[in-house]
């Protein structure tokens, strides 16, 4: 059984669009990181980016991963283990 799931995209029936309010912005995030990582997007995309370009989204998902995420959440929802934190910090941004 696969360890992620992109299933939000697959049921969300309501508006995609930013502005209009909180919950519609979450909601039209999620819909678009979910098409961005799908897998046919990622493969069409990833070559094309420049070096800084790379740089830049990596640095923006360690950033907010680090800030929203405690080491216990980091390993069990973003790797997907049960580790617990016990990595050093130059570990956690693989």
């Amino acid at each position: 059984m696969p360890k992620h799931t992109h299933q939000f995209i697959e049921r969300y029936e309501g508006l995609v669009g930013y502005g209009l309010d909180r919950e519609t912005d979450e909601n039209t995030l999620i819909c678009y990181l979910q098409k961005f990582s799908d897998d046919a997007v990622m493969s069409a995309i990833i070559q094309r980016l420049e070096d800084r370009e790379l740089a830049e989204l990596f640095d923006l998902i360690n950033r907010l991963l680090r800030r929203h995420f405690s080491e216990a959440e980091y390993h069990r929802l973003f790797l997907k283990d049960d580790d617990g934190g016990d990595r050093g910090e130059e570990e956690r941004s693989c």
